[in-house]
């Protein structure tokens, strides 16, 4: 048989329980809760009646929940003796009562009035990742949910976060917040804020904290095969070679050829403000991204700084002709519209990625020899 404080400290150690504060919070169905408390055995009420009273006195003044009585026959006793045999309780109020822990009061206090401010699609982000929460201003808190529903993919247009002034927040605001900014995008936007990272989801000004993969695909250009530069670097930095082979992501890096007078820059992402240097203008540009509204999105905003530039592998024949084995589905489109900035037949081709349950091919999922074959065609093409 359990005492209220053993129920209690049980309790407690189920609040901590990520899986069930969350189905006990937003649940319903979850209640009422009703524990069992379990019987004194016969032994114990013919050797211990005084531990079996107390035991009884005990449950008799709990306060919280309602205490299910059964009476209960026990050979050494002349008449049934009513026994509690469980615990009910019929919220989450009580649950947290019941516990008479401080912590776990205080805990549910602070997510009851966040609850009642944010948006019911964040209750399990804070119900689930208290520590996003627990240590911050709850009015910082209740912003960042304000902001968030503000924002979407590209919303910065080029600005610096510290620039945005949305939802009363100061210039500080996404410095102090941002994991929870971004976690509150991914629940909103399927993932893309943390995937992309945040500058280059919202296409805010990156000020200098994003890092780019350089590599010599030459061998003998720069006198390391490869490392990473700052973006902001390449403002006022030009790199070796006459021919540079823009990568949408780094982990490709295995794909590409030795191309004789080429650099191959990998994993800018949507950060590409640093694709205005002047430097750029002089240099034979290729462009290389996923075959999804994404990547083609990406390669419409290269094109607004380096008009010249070539792409490499992202048409429908590509699309069609590997993606019936590879594609996959694309978690958040860019937008339900091309961006301008595409030919004709790359409009058609983001048309036709919208339209299809599958409609994402990821770069690492070409043959090493077609890319090769692409690099290939594209200096071949430079030669005249």
């Amino acid at each position: 048989m359990k005492s209220p404080a053993d129920l209690a400290a049980r309790l407690a150690r189920q609040w901590q329980n990520t899986e069930l504060r969350e189905q006990r919070l937003l649940n319903p169905e979850s209640w009422p809760l009703r524990i069992l408390i379990g019987k004194p055995t016969g032994a114990a009420v013919r050797s211990h009646l005084d531990r079996v009273r107390t035991h009884l006195q005990t449950w008799r003044e709990v306060t919280i929940g309602q205490i299910e009585w059964q009476p209960i026959r026990f050979q050494s006793a002349s008449e049934p003796i009513e026994i509690p045999v469980a615990w009910v309780l019929a919220s989450p109020t009580e649950w947290v009562q019941a516990t008479g822990n401080n912590e776990v009061k205080r805990e549910y206090q602070m997510l009851s009035r966040l609850a009642s401010s944010l948006d019911q699609r964040f209750h399990s982000l804070i119900i689930r990742r208290r520590s996003l929460v627990t240590d911050k201003p709850e009015q910082d808190v209740i912003r960042s949910g304000t902001l968030t529903l503000q924002l979407s993919p590209g919303y910065a247009e080029g600005k610096p976060l510290r620039a945005l002034s949305l939802a009363g927040i100061d210039s500080k605001f996404f410095e102090r917040n941002r994991q929870l900014v971004i976690q509150m995008l991914d629940v909103l936007h399927d993932g893309q804020a943390s995937e992309t990272g945040l500058e280059a989801f919202l296409s805010a000004e990156d000020e200098g904290h994003h890092w780019l993969l350089v590599a010599d695909l030459d061998g003998q250009l720069l006198p390391f095969s490869q490392f990473r530069v700052r973006a902001s670097e390449l403002q006022n930095t030009p790199l070796p070679g006459q021919n540079l082979l823009l990568v949408e992501n780094e982990r490709c890096l295995h794909q590409l050829p030795r191309t004789p007078d080429t650099i191959a820059l990998l994993g800018s992402g949507l950060n590409l403000s640093w694709l205005q240097a002047a430097w750029l203008m002089q240099k034979n540009i290729a462009y290389w991204g996923d075959v999804d509204t994404w990547g083609l999105t990406m390669l419409a905003r290269a094109r607004e700084s380096l008009p010249h530039l070539r792409p490499l592998l992202m048409s429908r024949a590509v699309f069609e002709g590997f993606g019936e084995d590879n594609a996959v589905i694309e978690p958040q489109p860019a937008s339900s519209v091309p961006p301008s900035g595409l030919t004709g037949k790359e409009m058609d081709l983001y048309w036709l990625l919208l339209g299809k349950e599958r409609g994402r091919l990821e770069q690492e999922f070409l043959p090493v020899d077609s890319v090769h074959c692409a690099v290939g065609l594209w200096i071949r093409s430079l030669r005249g």
